[in-house]
């Protein structure tokens, strides 16, 4: 007869709970990158912070809402930075035995919060494009065109100091997004300023504002969808659950599989929990062993979760 339900990292034998303690450690960037990620972070957000003023005056001073949109998306982006330089800092903080994941979540909440500014600022701009349709204001297409000119040179250098940094992460992803957009903001506040000078059409300036905010609201949709995705525990996209079942039930001695989950804990960390019904002759442990390998091998899980139960068992009658 089969032991009792064993499982994966908790009373199941040497192999398994090896196996769980590497996975604590698995998913996560080393100290060293992440301190690197941060000190990328606060120099981008130093250049944001200063072209940020200089965008907002020039665009007040000559009437460009194309400038003031790229200022404001500045503002959210510089905000944007911090959050995500804190959540990073939360993030490195130790599990503790109510929070046994630690703050690796903080990431999310970051990302959803750069998310919901990028949505604001967005459907800002684009409200006040589409006023200024109807009456087109007096723009200075030079100054426009020479301050623009110089935001997207201090994107470019933003880019380039982010380029190095891991943007598999949502949360870096979020900062990323944040100042390629600022950077096609630019080039539409260039765009127009060279129409307004060149060709006097100043309603060049809110078309660009109009398409700057298109583009804010696109990055902004997806990246708070991957954060929902993230935050109702959806089964990651590259990972075929009905695929993952059948690998599982084609191992031999496995007669069922149920209660299947696999879900992301933050960027790079994604845990399975499942149960496996074996028949009476065969080796749970041996089983065991071969349900995790497989997994890893297979699918990159690290962190499993399985609980071996023999044929006719059934939870309910623990607790008549």
């Amino acid at each position: 007869m089969l032991p009792p339900p064993q499982q994966a990292g908790h009373d199941h034998g040497h192999h398994a709970a090896h196996h769980h303690a590497h996975d604590h450690g698995h998913g996560h960037a080393p100290g060293p990158a992440r301190a690197g990620d941060e000190r990328r972070l606060l120099a981008t957000l130093a250049l944001a912070g200063v072209y940020m003023a200089v965008e907002a005056v020039g665009g007040w001073w000559f009437g460009s809402l194309a400038l003031l949109a790229d200022a404001g998306h500045m503002l959210g982006d510089s905000a944007a930075l911090v959050v995500t330089v804190l959540a990073l800092r939360l993030a490195r903080l130790p599990s503790d035995p109510r929070r046994t994941w630690g703050y690796q979540r903080a990431e999310v909440l970051a990302a959803v919060t750069n998310g919901a500014a990028l949505l604001a600022i967005g459907a800002g701009v684009l409200v006040e494009a589409l006023r200024r349709f109807g009456t087109p204001a007096e723009i200075q297409g030079g100054p426009m065109v020479a301050i623009a000119a110089g935001g997207l040179v201090v994107n470019f250098i933003s880019l380039g100091i982010l380029h190095g940094a891991d943007r598999t992460g949502l949360n870096m992803r979020g900062a990323w997004l944040h100042v390629l957009s600022d950077l096609l903001g630019s080039v539409g506040a260039i765009v127009a300023g060279v129409l307004v000078l060149t060709m006097g059409w100043n309603w060049a300036d809110p078309l660009a504002s109009l398409v700057i905010a298109l583009l804010v609201l696109r990055s902004a949709w997806y990246l708070l969808a991957d954060c929902v995705g993230v935050l109702m525990e959806s089964t990651p996209a590259h990972i075929d659950s009905a695929h993952l079942r059948e690998r599982l039930l084609d191992l031999p001695g496995v007669s069922a599989a149920h209660d299947l989950h696999v879900w992301t804990i933050t960027s790079g960390t994604v845990s399975m929990s499942g149960h496996l019904v074996v028949s009476a002759d065969a080796d749970s442990h041996a089983v065991l062993r071969a349900a995790i390998s497989r997994l890893r091998d297979e699918f990159g899980l690290d962190h499993c979760t399985i609980q071996v139960e023999p044929e006719g068992f059934e939870e309910g009658q623990l607790h008549p």
